[in-house]
């Protein structure tokens, strides 16, 4: 059943990147915030002038070795399926930091897909519903359509990239 609904996710994902002129919508739930809520880029989030956030929270980081070893050895069988929010705090420090880690891995960018939610943890299609997203940022590790592991926020030990490292290393090393 969950691998059903996965894959309908991405088939509605792959829908709506097809034949959908805007992939998302921006609006404000709150006074000078602004929210995206849909499939939205890397690129819309460093060149909108609100999120400063982006650049100021690459500063000082070092992506984990391990994490980066991993997505070099797996870089063209993996996707990730990213929920973010464009209001959220931990959402700011991390989604960086992970393009970050994926530019020192050299790992494609079309193998990523951004999906913006509001303040109520919902976005286009009901897809937080479908994949259980209940916290931001919630990073989905996937290798043919099915999911190998997640890192919700900061993961279960604060360290979002080492636990990326180990899911990739756990589901890849058993296979």
């Amino acid at each position: 059943m969950k691998k059903i609904t996965l894959l309908l996710a991405l088939i509605t994902i792959a829908g709506m990147e097809a034949f959908s002129q805007y992939q998302y919508e921006v609006f404000s739930e709150q006074p000078n915030e602004k929210t995206y809520k849909g499939i939205i880029s890397r690129q819309v989030l460093i060149s909108d002038t609100s999120f400063k956030w982006y650049a100021e929270n690459l500063e000082n980081y070092t992506p984990s070795k391990s994490a980066v070893d991993e997505l070099k050895k797996n870089k063209d069988s993996l996707e990730f399926l990213v929920f973010m929010g464009t209001w959220c705090e931990d959402s700011h420090f991390i989604i960086p930091k992970f393009y970050a880690l994926l530019d020192a891995a050299g790992f494609p960018q079309d193998h990523v897909t951004l999906i913006g939610v509001d303040r109520n943890k919902k976005t286009l299609s009901h897809l937080c519903e479908a994949l259980n997203i209940e916290n931001v940022p919630t990073i989905i590790v996937m290798k043919a359509g099915k999911e190998l592991g997640r890192v919700v926020e900061y993961g279960s030990y604060g360290l979002f990239d080492a636990e990326l490292g180990e899911i990739i290393h756990n589901a890849t090393a058993s296979r």
